[in-house]
């Protein structure tokens, strides 16, 4: 079970990126070329969001019920903490996608509720790179980059 979670959280990785790259195009296209907020701006964001989501709940799922890894920080925190790989996963990968996720629905909203379109495009490009800034910090760069397939 471990190693089906580990490989669609893996894929929908990829998903996630892709939808970033789409947005945040789109965001700083719309920012500095003065286009009107779309339909297609609102649905790329939703999109990321909902990506970004899917994954946050296939990290928990890893995360709580099926990692060997977190699992050694419950039984001995203080030992687990002094493992970098143990930490990475355990804490600041965590904490970094959560915060990811914060800052995408953040901007998500204040696109949504802005009045003018440079604006709409503006808050998207601030809280996405933020976001994707995040996400980078997070992903394990020195594991496989395609997991289990």
């Amino acid at each position: 079970m471990y190693q089906i979670f580990l490989a669609l959280h893996n894929l929908v990785r990829w998903i996630v990126l892709i939808l970033a790259i789409v947005a945040l195009v789109r965001a700083y296209l719309g920012w500095f070329g003065n286009r009107d907020w779309t339909e297609q701006d609102r649905r790329v964001g939703v999109f990321f969001s909902s990506a970004l989501d899917t994954q946050l709940l296939l990290g928990l799922i890893l995360y709580i019920f099926l990692s060997p890894l977190t699992t050694q920080i419950f039984r001995n925190f203080s030992a687990a903490m002094s493992d970098p790989s143990v930490r990475f996963f355990g804490l600041e990968h965590l904490f970094y996608m959560v915060g990811a996720v914060a800052l995408v629905h953040v901007g998500t909203v204040f696109s949504r509720r802005a009045e003018q379109p440079s604006t709409k495009h503006r808050n998207a490009a601030i809280f996405f790179s933020l976001a994707v800034l995040l996400i980078i910090l997070a992903i394990p760069w020195s594991r496989p980059l395609i997991r289990g397939f």
